[in-house]
């Protein structure tokens, strides 16, 4: 996995999204928007990942850059039990063998960074905190369940049946939002 943060405006200040990201199966882990790029936020980010397994794999690695929030992260983590290994890409050169290993990953949240941007600009940023994770949720939503990508033969990372017969993007977009709907009235009722 591949974290980074990037920039967003709201409220007319800079605020940070962290995103983390499965480089084989090209899917967003983890989106947290703060507005502070701290331990807290990383500590936070790299929750949401782990939440979404079942169990900690021994061999677990996050590739990020030289932040040391993501080593206090991992420290954090240890304390409690969980451990996993952080790889730091420093630079834009490869000075340094870990660099040099990881550097593809860290290439591959960069352009993630670069494809939210291109959505992202013509908001001029977000009036609300709640606007901006508004807006982030609904690109991942985008991004994982209805964007082909090229390096997936044309497929979507996360492959919803109900989703596959539907002809038009705005029918797609129109039952993954029911799904979502219905996945929260179930967790309401439970």
């Amino acid at each position: 996995f591949c974290g980074d943060e990037t920039y967003i405006r709201v409220n007319g200040r800079w605020h940070y999204l962290f995103f983390f990201f499965d480089a084989v199966k090209k899917i967003i882990l983890s989106y947290p928007v703060s507005p502070n790029r701290d331990t807290l936020s990383a500590i936070r980010a790299i929750d949401e990942v782990l939440l979404k397994m079942k169990e900690v794999p021994e061999n677990l690695t996050f590739v990020v850059d030289g932040n040391p929030i993501y080593l206090l992260a991992q420290h954090f983590f240890a304390q409690h039990g969980i451990s996993f290994d952080v790889k730091q890409v420093i630079g834009l050169t490869n000075e340094d063998p870990v660099s040099t290993e990881f550097r593809h990953l860290k290439q591959i949240i960069e352009r993630l960074n670069r494809t939210f941007k291109g959505n992202y600009r013509s908001t001029h940023g977000f009036g609300s905190e709640k606007g901006s994770v508004s807006y982030v949720t609904l690109f991942v939503a985008y991004f994982n369940f209805l964007r082909p990508h090229a390096s997936l033969e044309g497929n979507v990372p996360v492959v919803n049946p109900e989703l596959l017969g539907l002809p038009t993007m705005p029918a797609r977009w129109t039952k993954l939002i029911d799904l979502a709907q219905q996945w929260i009235q179930e967790k309401r009722t439970a």
